[in-house]
């Protein structure tokens, strides 16, 4: 059955339409400010990392720079993605009204618009250690390579979910001076995380991307999607009992990990290969997840 549309991808009368001078409206869209979801997901794993390596709350001034650089690199990379892939979104049901597929802004001035919070970003990058600044300017042409791999390959996003948490690694550096045991381990359960919950949003576009031959996990996957999710949350809560044994976290941080697991065997429950009407809404439920792992993150160095 046809995917059927995420009618939440553009909200008619959300704050953006209703808070913004009409000309600034379509670039809050390019930087998807309207859905913050994305933002909190490369944020929250960040803010755990800078924890659970520190061994104690990172001053606010870190919290403030690795905040910021999650707005500024993620918006860059839906601009990025949206530049790319503006054609395709144009054929597809819940990204038509994207501005670069409906119009609204010439490639033009997304490339300017992409400019501007590239520049800030790299503003950022006075404020961290040189190493961190090294590592970062590193997943600058990852992010770049990104939207074209659909067109070569099945699993985007695997690509994509090592560079989504990149800021984990970052943030053990920025904290510590080096790539701790730990971070490799909490950014491999991100990167299995991801894996999961975006093979999951990926269903909601699964039969228009077969019609335009892009690749996905959910075009690989086809029927077997629930056992390879379920495999990748596995592993997901595998590698972040790793990372709090490294860490040498006290016994709130796995006691957190069980609503984690929980919630993740919900999402299984509900989802169904062949009806991916609910896939979006339990792709932004992972919110929930990351907010527990920064709980657990901090109830770990108490």
């Amino acid at each position: 059955m046809p995917a059927s549309p995420d009618l939440n991808d553009i909200r008619a009368h959300d704050w953006v339409a209703t808070r913004l001078p009409r000309s600034w409206q379509a670039y809050a869209r390019l930087m998807r400010l309207d859905r913050p979801v994305g933002t909190w997901l490369t944020l929250l794993p960040a803010l755990a990392a800078l924890i659970l390596c520190a061994g104690r709350i990172p001053p606010v001034g870190t919290v403030l720079v690795f905040a910021l650089g999650a707005l500024l690199m993620r918006s860059a990379g839906c601009s990025i993605n949206d530049i790319f892939d503006r054609r395709f979104d144009a054929q597809v049901n819940r990204t038509r009204q994207r501005p670069l597929a409906n119009g609204s802004l010439s490639q033009r001035q997304a490339l300017a618009c992409l400019a501007l919070q590239l520049l800030l970003a790299a503003g950022l990058l006075l404020f961290l250690h040189p190493l961190t600044v090294l590592l970062a300017l590193g997943c600058v042409p990852l992010t770049l390579v990104y939207p074209l791999l659909k067109r070569f390959t099945h699993w985007p996003q695997a690509f994509l979910g090592a560079v989504f948490n990149w800021g984990v690694l970052m943030a053990s550096v920025e904290t510590t001076g080096s790539l701790q045991p730990e971070a490799l381990a909490l950014w491999l359960g991100c990167l299995f995380w991801q894996l999961g919950y975006d093979t999951l949003y990926a269903y909601s576009d699964r039969e228009d991307d077969l019609k335009m031959g892009l690749r996905s996990t959910a075009t690989l996957f086809a029927g077997r999607g629930r056992t390879w999710i379920a495999g990748f949350y596995a592993m997901t809560l595998l590698c972040w009992c790793g990372a709090g044994l490294l860490a040498g976290a006290n016994p709130g941080f796995f006691i957190l990990l069980l609503p984690i697991a929980l919630s993740l065997a919900y999402q299984l429950s509900l989802f169904s290969p062949d009806h991916p009407e609910p896939c979006n809404q339990l792709f932004r439920s992972n919110v929930h997840i990351g907010v527990l792992l920064l709980v657990g993150a901090s109830v770990a160095i108490v």
